[in-house]
């Protein structure tokens, strides 16, 4: 569930970005009927899936060629950010013999 911004339609400006309501008499504030929803525990994800990637999968953060060689079955692979572009090929290239997803694969 998506979760929206005070008075967001209503102002061309004012992004959807959820921001707690402050307003003194504001119904959304106060969980009048008809107002929109707030975030709460009820909300929460499943135990089963929290954390996990839109995939199903687990994601693991990966460095170099090594990295992926400890990877198991329901686990996928996230490039890290500082790794350069030469180390990224041979990341992927790595990946693609072994059968490994690759959540941040980008154009390589």
């Amino acid at each position: 569930m998506s979760f929206k911004r005070q008075d967001s339609h209503k102002i061309k400006t004012a992004p959807d970005s959820w921001r707690r309501p402050k307003g003194g008499h504001s119904n959304s504030r106060l969980k009048k009927k008809g107002a929109a929803p707030m975030p709460n525990a009820g909300y929460r994800t499943d135990n089963k899936v929290r954390g996990l990637h839109p995939s199903g999968l687990e994601e693991v953060l990966v460095h170099n060629v090594d990295d992926l060689e400890d990877l198991e079955d329901g686990q996928a692979a996230r490039i890290g950010s500082t790794v350069g572009g030469r180390k990224r090929e041979s990341i992927v290239e790595k990946a693609d013999e072994n059968g490994v997803k690759i959540l941040n694969r980008g154009d390589l």
